[in-house]
């Protein structure tokens, strides 16, 4: 038996990464626990595992005292001195107690430590490995659903989906290949848990991150992420170089880049805008489709008024607010929005100062699933 275990040790140093040593301790106190238990003995004790030999011995470990209180944890100096002259009050004195049917017992308790010394180790490696993929994207296959979460696997362990994080423009069906976002990776007793998202801005950030060789290199930034999941989103994107084109890049050759996320996320219409330090502009590419004819910056309150053309009205304050709502969310700041001839009614349209004309370019563009650009 010493010999399978002593090869087993060496088969788990070398591929699970569990040191020999720590599992020779751990077998030894289970062994302590197991004698107490099987034989109902409440002194105190040492194990000694001696994988060379092949023996596991038990020893009673007892004080030596002038006068003896308690049998089981002391002895009296006279006895020890019989036992070895050398003995002095004070020290320890160590029996051997080993029982006889002791090896039935030792065998299965190492057993039983080293399977449950290799499991933890196990969730240790699948914890590290994924701790480190927090806000990360990875493709799982989707394994079963119940009323709360969608299981999917990702290799060595299923994530958690919840109800919540699920688009509700999507069905999932077992083995369905899908691309989710690692929002949480959390230790418990029974190993590590991992939440995905399908929801997460971040998803969103990633694909393109993937798709996109400019921003995965860092020639192009994403600068903001704004999105409602299943129907809309916005992003803003930068870049230093003067030669590279920020939107153009995400955009790809006939929208193939931006047409391959949108496929991902079931028809989810994406606009691009370029980002800008100037919040004028910024605003005003924020609220694309929409042409904007004005900004109005109020930095106290950090809010803006929009001026659009009377027939973009509805256009820039979008279904239900939605385009407008993603705008803000976008560029941080507060939108509100005025038709020109109600600007021009309430005296705040033209400026006597200046006047801010954005004519339609190629500063920002929308997608949808048909590929479709709206201008």
């Amino acid at each position: 038996m010493s010999s399978e275990l002593l090869d087993a040790l060496i088969i788990l140093e070398r591929e699970k990464g569990i040191s020999r040593d720590v599992l020779i301790e751990a077998i030894e106190a289970a062994l302590v626990s197991a004698y107490k238990r099987n034989f109902n003995q409440a002194q105190n004790v040492r194990v000694d595992l001696n994988l060379e030999t092949g023996t596991m011995r038990v020893f009673a470990r007892k004080e030596i005292v002038d006068e003896v209180f308690d049998s089981r944890l002391e002895i009296s100096i006279d006895q020890a001195k019989k036992i070895n002259p050398g003995y002095e009050t004070g020290d320890i004195l160590e029996l051997e107690v080993t029982p006889k049917d002791f090896g039935r017992i030792a065998a299965q308790t190492a057993k039983q430590v080293v399977t449950q010394r290799v499991r933890e180790a196990e969730r240790g490696i699948i914890y590290s490995e994924f701790i480190d993929r927090e806000d990360d994207i990875m493709t799982g296959i989707v394994q079963r659903q119940d009323p709360r979460f969608i299981y999917v696997s990702l290799g060595k362990i299923e994530a958690l989906l919840p109800q919540s994080e699920q688009m509700p423009n999507e069905t999932y069906k077992p083995h369905d290949r899908i691309k989710v976002y690692i929002t949480k990776v959390e230790k418990t007793t029974k190993g590590p848990q991992i939440y995905v998202s399908r929801t997460h801005p971040g998803l969103l950030k990633r694909l393109f991150e993937i798709e996109v060789p400019e921003i995965y290199d860092g020639t192009v930034e994403i600068k903001s992420v704004a999105r409602e999941a299943g129907d809309r989103s916005k992003i803003s994107v930068s870049t230093d170089n003067p030669e590279v084109d920020p939107v153009g890049s995400c955009v790809g050759p006939k929208g193939a880049r931006v047409q391959a996320i949108v496929n991902e996320l079931k028809g989810e219409k994406i606009d691009i805008v370029e980002w800008s330090s100037d919040p004028v502009v910024f605003v005003a590419n924020a609220l694309s489709p929409s042409k904007v004819l004005d900004v109005e910056i109020n930095e106290e309150e950090k809010a803006t008024t929009v001026i659009v053309p009377d027939y973009q009205l509805s256009l820039a304050i979008g279904k239900r607010g939605q385009n407008a709502r993603l705008a803000a969310k976008l560029t941080g700041w507060k939108i509100d929005i005025k038709s020109e001839s109600d600007a021009r009614a309430a005296g705040i349209y033209p400026r006597d100062a200046s006047l801010l004309f954005f004519d339609e370019d190629e500063s920002s563009d929308t997608f949808d699933l048909n590929d479709e650009e709206i201008e």
